[in-house]
């Protein structure tokens, strides 16, 4: 089993119930699928790294990893040079949305690559478990419609202005 793990770069710091879950993937010797920012993707590194835990494939895009921390195999994904910004590392974000089996995102609520994992990974079929942050719960999202009810359960004025983001990055969303 390949699991996707990801969240914003504007994430520093991983809990208690983010390092437990980590933890239970590990105990199944799951494949870690992770990219190369900082943020989320380098917390999970570091905590994989403090484990030892060797099976683990960092995604970069064109090959250059910006953060490898554990030294391990490197997926290079080729970006035309014509895409920039966004396009340009979300890349990578695709081809471990179609390599994994299984997500699991840490979503701040305000993330627009993690959302947009979420809704490429979901229309894939493929499950992915989320931790958001604002409710501090997780939520199993199947669909899209998953995402929009769990972005209900907070407060009316952040539900509103998490659906506009859902809007937006539908209309984003890679392929």
């Amino acid at each position: 089993m390949k699991v996707f793990v990801a969240g914003p770069r504007a994430v520093s710091v991983l809990n208690k119930q983010v390092k437990e879950r980590l933890s239970n993937i590990i105990n199944n010797n799951f494949t870690v699928l992770v990219g190369d920012a900082n943020g989320v993707d380098k917390q999970v590194q570091k905590f994989l790294h403090s484990v030892n835990y060797r099976n683990v494939k960092v995604y970069a895009t064109n090959g250059r990893a910006r953060n490898n921390i554990g030294q391990w195999e490197v997926e290079k994904v080729n970006v035309e040079p014509t895409k920039k910004g966004f396009d340009y590392y979300a890349a990578k974000d695709i081809e471990m949305a179609k390599d994994a089996d299984y997500g699991f995102m840490i979503w701040n609520g305000q993330s627009k690559g993690t959302l947009n994992n979420m809704i490429n990974l979901a229309k894939l079929n493929k499950k992915v478990l989320v931790y958001f942050i604002p409710a501090k719960q997780f939520y199993t999202v199947k669909d899209v419609g998953d995402i929009r009810m769990m972005i209900d359960t907070g407060n009316p004025p952040i539900s509103t202005k998490l659906h506009e983001l859902m809007r937006a990055s539908e209309q984003l969303k890679l392929f």
